[in-house]
């Protein structure tokens, strides 16, 4: 068979195969998985749904049913990200209401049924505890109105009412997550922090007796503390603790033995993921003595099974298809887990230890062929100081398209959000969404990005609004001074911190020609003033005590700096943002447009830290790429929605 011709277009206006509906109406979310027996549970979330989050199964059958019925939307809002929010138990499921904050209980057959009172407190993290028909949870309580919400560890009966939203278990720090409850039902382990610390920060591992009772004595710290991140608590089927530490400098394995911290494989390899959300799981147990874990190393995810031979610890690789890993659960001497590569988008699939894959449920399907799919070169960034910055660079792709002769292509940088976060090497038809069109894309680790150790990690300690922002300037010129892009055509996006980075490199630097800020910060000292409890110490380290370093929040936050904006910039806002909330990009959104400069701004009733409707989705990338198309002097083909620019010549 022949290959199709490929036309001449200009860049950016490469007629594409992925429109925006196609993304929309093809693809859901999925994560929180969870293993009953021989079925297999996770979480959908669909745009096509107006974001509804719904817990489907399948059974060996291969049979899908949604298991929660609409309007049910099982998601937490505890610290705003939320995370795990169900478990399972012989097929009855103990779930976390988006719509209310309850907690409900659903057995087959039956309709929800509610556990807690309409209370103004929120719950994640449910683990059974069997013999005392009870929920271990962890719980925001919002009753008090105050800003400052109080977190705690608490039971929550499944036989009988619960009128106080649950019996406190633990209290006193400022942070819970991860209870873990021993296999014989005696011990309880948890994480634990305190202001001004992150999870990645300082943690502690907690230890605890469980009474009959029910109640918590002789509670511990096992591990943990100073300069310590301490995550993932699991015990093994014969009741060793198991956990995650970075005291190395980087997150390995270990397991409490006789109270002493034992390291299974020490290696410069990262075996969990920063905790922004409940139920991180990396690491899962076959056998007493066997694990199947996913690790980060040089911005690949390895899967491998690590057991006990011989008294010393292997770790085997498996040999599968995919280069990223996660949401771990064991199933019959398999493992079923989240994965991804290059030229896949995110599935739930079933791997056997023989390397066997069975792909039991695709996030995506949209109409690209191979031809069309854009795969990453993994780039690293010589730096000023000798050191190295990573990122991935897409190239534009369309079998049926090409650019002008003599031409290169505009670039646009991304720089993902956290800013303790990462970005991954797996197919998204976000990235596709513009490499179809014409753009190459370059997705950018920057300094303080995880995956790649402690220190890589703690690069951007004291340095948010300048590290990350030189990080991204230095890759795009990178990247355009190799020939792979036009630098008079560099542009920069983001979301949430990666707005912020967006607005800082426009601002303080002239590098890039256009940008885009989904939800993104233009005023940190506001966001430490205003924004929830988890984050609300967060930029002690990244920027400094507040407001003791006040001086440096106002020279870091673009808002104060307008006068220097010489480019274009688009924003794009959820109005029920609690993490930014929407009048940040308000106020810049005015700043900008009293400076004649083109922008424009779509605000979405309904949407939050993120955008979850289908309409919404496409409306910010039809929105986004018809701004560029202004900037760049290109008209991108057949958009639905059309974007009001102000500052335009008509």
């Amino acid at each position: 068979m022949s290959e199709p011709e490929q036309t001449v277009f200009p860049y950016g206006a490469w007629p594409s195969p992925l429109t925006p509906d196609a993304i929309t109406a093809g693809t859901v979310g999925l994560g929180g998985i969870a293993v009953d027996g021989p079925d297999v549970y996770w979480l959908e979330e669909r745009p096509s749904e107006a974001g509804r989050s719904v817990l489907v199964r399948r059974t060996p059958d291969g049979a899908v049913t949604d298991v929660t019925p609409a309007p049910s939307n099982v998601r937490t809002r505890v610290h705003e990200y939320g995370g795990r929010c169900y478990v399972v138990q012989d097929g009855t499921v103990s779930f976390s209401s988006f719509t209310d904050d309850r907690l409900y209980r659903l057995a087959p057959g039956q309709e929800p049924e509610p556990l807690t009172p309409p209370l103004d407190v929120r719950y994640a993290n449910p683990t059974p505890d069997l013999q005392r028909q009870r929920l271990i949870v962890v719980r925001e309580d919002h009753r008090s109105g105050d800003h400052d919400p109080g977190n705690a560890l608490v039971a929550v009966s499944v036989g009988e009412a619960n009128p106080e939203g649950g019996t406190v278990l633990a209290s006193g720090a400022d942070f819970y997550a991860a209870p873990r409850l021993s296999p014989d039902g005696t011990r309880l382990a948890w994480v634990e922090w305190d202001h001004p610390n992150m999870p990645w920060d300082d943690t502690r591992l907690m230890l605890a007796s469980v009474e009959p009772d029910g109640s918590l004595t002789a509670p511990q710290c096992v591990a943990g503390g100073p300069g310590e991140s301490v995550a993932e608590p699991r015990w093994s089927p014969g009741g060793v603790l198991h956990f995650v530490s970075d005291r190395s400098g980087w997150w390995n394995l270990y397991r409490l033995r006789s109270g002493v911290a034992e390291a299974l494989y020490p290696m410069e390899a990262e075996f969990t993921r920063p905790h922004w959300v409940f139920g991180v799981a990396q690491y899962t147990f076959l056998q007493e003595e066997q694990l199947v874990c996913a690790y980060d190393q040089g911005g690949r995810t390895q899967l491998a099974r690590l057991e006990h031979q011989d008294g010393r610890w292997v770790l085997l690789p498996l040999l599968v298809p995919f280069t990223d890993a996660s949401s771990l659960q064991a199933m019959n001497g398999a493992v079923v887990l989240l994965a991804g590569a290059p030229d896949r988008a995110p599935c739930i699939a079933r791997v056997t230890l023989g390397g066997e894959v069975e792909v039991l449920r695709e996030s995506a399907r949209f109409p690209l062929s191979a031809d069309d799919i854009s795969v990453p070169e993994a780039v690293e960034v010589p730096t000023e100081d000798g050191q190295f910055v990573h990122a991935f660079l897409y190239r534009p792709r369309n079998r049926r398209a090409q650019g002008p002769l003599g031409e290169r292509p505009p670039l646009l940088v991304i720089s993902h959000g956290g800013p303790t976060g990462a970005t991954t090497a797996v197919l998204d038809p976000a990235v596709q969404f513009w490499t179809t069109r014409g753009f190459a894309v370059l997705d950018v680790n920057y300094s303080g990005s995880t995956g790649f150790g402690r220190a890589y990690r703690e690069r951007l300690k004291g340095q948010w609004g300048v590290l990350d922002v030189q990080d991204c300037v230095s890759a795009a010129q990178y990247v355009a001074a190799r020939g792979d892009a036009d630098p008079e055509r560099l542009a920069i996006t983001g979301g949430s911190a990666g707005g912020y980075t967006t607005l800082c490199a426009l601002t303080f630097h002239d590098v890039f020609a256009a940008g885009a800020s989904h939800y993104g910060v233009s005023d940190v000292e506001a966001l430490a003033q205003e924004t929830h409890k988890f984050e609300s110490r967060y930029l002690d380290s990244l920027i400094g005590p507040y407001p003791q370093d006040r001086a440096r929040y106002e020279a870091r936050s673009p808002i104060h700096f307008t006068g220097q904006l010489r480019r274009p910039v688009v924003f794009f806002q959820g109005l029920d943002d609690r993490v930014v909330p929407p009048n940040q990009a308000r106020t810049m959104y005015e700043a900008v447009r009293a400076q004649g400069l083109p922008t424009a701004l779509l605000e979405f009733p309904g949407e939050g830290h993120g955008f979850r409707r289908a309409e919404n989705i496409r409306a910010a990338l039809e929105g986004e790429l018809q701004f560029y198309g202004q900037v760049f002097g290109f008209t991108p083909p057949g958009l639905s929605t059309t974007l009001e620019i102000v500052n335009v010549d008509r």
